[in-house]
């Protein structure tokens, strides 16, 4: 029984050690300043937003999940982005729907 518990602290020794030499050899890299307050890390393009901008979103976490505004404002920003499309979409089918009533050939998509 005294083997195993010195085979365990001489273990528990040779991890801390390994740990603290890999600490010294490498440290902790290089520590990023605290955002200031009111700030986000959380960034989108102001137009043309595409799947890699949303794929590439990261959000705060706090105690209970994430960042609720920090959240809002991602969806509100792809909620109008999608608006837009939408209106443009609309635009673009009623001028050719109009050229279309005019007599003029449609256009094929």
């Amino acid at each position: 029984m005294l083997t195993v518990l010195i085979y365990l602290l001489v273990m528990v020794l040779v991890g801390g050690l390994l740990f603290l030499g890999a600490s010294a050899v490498f440290g902790r890299s290089e520590e990023l300043p605290p955002l200031p307050p009111g700030t986000t890390a959380t960034v989108l393009p102001a137009e043309d937003v595409t799947a890699a901008d949303v794929k590439a979103l990261r959000f705060q976490q706090t105690l209970r999940g994430y960042k609720a505004s920090e959240v809002d404002w991602a969806l509100d920003r792809l909620g109008r982005e999608i608006d837009s499309l939408r209106a443009q979409l609309a635009a673009r089918d009623a001028g050719a729907g109009a050229a279309g009533q005019a007599g003029d050939p449609e256009v094929p998509r």
